[in-house]
């Protein structure tokens, strides 16, 4: 039976906007109060996720979250009409309407953790969306991030949905940012390596001074509990604090992995050459460790480029590609590295640029993107097609988007009652497209 590695890219919403809430996050804090463009961020992810499609990957989409939230608005006691308590909440308490505007669930990568049927011990694909608790514009995500993943991958006898963990700091969880799955082949089973930022129950470990971790060492063992994963599946390794307090607040913007390839910096963890080991002896077989120095790229620019926040792919035809943002073509040193890295006989062979500046300056790359979902023929046969990218779907929510989308907003704009009518017009729509059903129901 054939294996795939499918990719769900998350769609960008309706109030796609700058507003800075991501402290931590260099690019989100630089761009907060700038103008976005919903529509041509909503277009470039299409473009991104039709053209993994059209190299033969399996590809998906994942709808966005109702915004603005009235739900948690009304929670935290602003009341009347849906126009009111916008009104209210932008006089009251603008940074709380901002909060429930994000459109931050597009960056898919924080949907979820997903452990694939070779790894756990029911033979199920597992999915436990993340809490998101270190951030309050992503807090408000979980629940209804559970019922569209539920809704996509939408049969018992294949998919196993668990609750999001306990909405607590010890339990902070950023979903697939910080988890990578390494394997010989994406049907065999494999190594799941998580990545915490600190470890909530022992005060003397290390940890960021500067910038939040946001991913527990309790967290990630509490979903490896839940996916059923033995111990030989699992590795466990701290990521270094000092990156953390650079601006790097997530694994996936520090290293990416794909199969038997693990491409970092040397920098991204703690205790690496032991963990590296660990990895080794638990792999069973080949490993690709790719080092990128800090003489070959800093740190600074690692983080500006979003070198790492790249998707590594398998191509049809076995070979492995980078899949980068525009941005590192712009930046000369990560430039001249990806231009050296496919000369050096690695698995990976080739580079290929696609345009997500809109979500680039709110501090997302391709990486964040997408939630990977390791899957083989029946698996994938059992999730919801209407989500399955294809020539008429990507026709479709262009149209969609087209019809839908504003061309700029601003902060400001936020306040405009007429974007809630907006986003909850273009949501149904949308959901009879996807064929999603009531997925919005938690936010209502």
């Amino acid at each position: 039976m054939k294996q795939f590695e499918a990719n769900f890219d998350g769609l960008v919403g309706p109030t796609h906007n700058y507003a800075g809430l991501s402290f931590g996050n260099v690019a989100s804090y630089s761009n907060a109060a700038q103008a976005s463009n919903p529509k041509a961020a909503a277009k470039q992810g299409l473009l991104k996720a039709k053209a993994l499609a059209d190299l033969g990957m399996v590809q998906g989409v994942l709808a966005p979250q109702e915004r603005p939230d009235l739900y948690t608005l009304r929670r935290i006691g602003f009341s009347g009409t849906d126009s009111e308590v916008i009104q209210k909440a932008a006089e009251q308490a603008p940074a709380l309407l901002n909060a429930c505007c994000s459109a931050s669930s597009m960056w898919t990568a924080n949907a979820a953790t997903v452990s694939p049927s070779a790894d756990t011990r029911d033979g199920k694909v597992h999915f436990t969306p993340a809490n998101l608790v270190d951030k309050l514009h992503r807090s408000i995500e979980p629940l209804t991030t559970g019922s569209i993943l539920k809704a996509t991958f939408n049969n018992d006898r294949h998919f196993k949905h668990h609750l999001h963990l306990p909405e607590h700091a010890n339990f902070g969880d950023e979903g697939a940012a910080n988890h990578t799955r390494l394997c010989s082949d994406y049907g065999k089973a494999g190594v799941e390596l998580f990545v915490y930022g600190q470890s909530a129950t022992n005060s003397n470990a290390p940890k960021p001074n500067k910038y939040p971790a946001r991913q527990t060492l309790e967290a990630s063992q509490a979903v490896a509990r839940l996916h059923q994963l033995e111990d030989e599946s699992c590795v466990f390794i701290q990521q270094n604090p000092d990156v953390i307090d650079q601006g790097v607040f997530h694994n996936d913007v520090i290293s990416v992995g794909n199969q038997n390839v693990l491409f970092y910096h040397e920098q991204a963890f703690l205790n690496t050459e032991a963990k590296f080991a660990e990895i080794r002896q638990k792999m069973n077989s080949e490993v690709h460790f790719i080092k990128v120095s800090t003489n070959q790229v800093s740190i600074d620019d690692a983080v500006k480029s979003y070198l790492f926040n790249t998707q590594i792919i398998t191509l049809p035809n076995g070979e492995m590609a980078i899949i980068a943002p525009t941005n590192c073509q712009e930046n000369p040193a990560v430039f001249a590295y990806l231009n050296q890295l496919v000369t050096l006989g690695t698995p990976i062979t080739q580079v290929k640029y696609f345009d997500v500046k809109q979500s680039m300056q709110n501090g997302g790359g391709p990486a964040c993107l997408r939630l990977r979902v390791a899957m083989n023929e029946l698996e994938i046969e059992a999730v919801n097609q209407h989500t399955i990218m294809n020539d008429g779907l990507f026709t479709r929510l262009n149209t969609w988007v087209d019809k839908h989308y504003r061309d700029s907003l601003t902060v400001a704009d936020l306040a405009d009652p007429q974007l809630i009518i907006e986003s909850r017009t273009s949501l149904d729509e949308l959901t009879q497209i996807l064929k999603l059903g009531s997925v919005y129901q938690f936010q209502k």
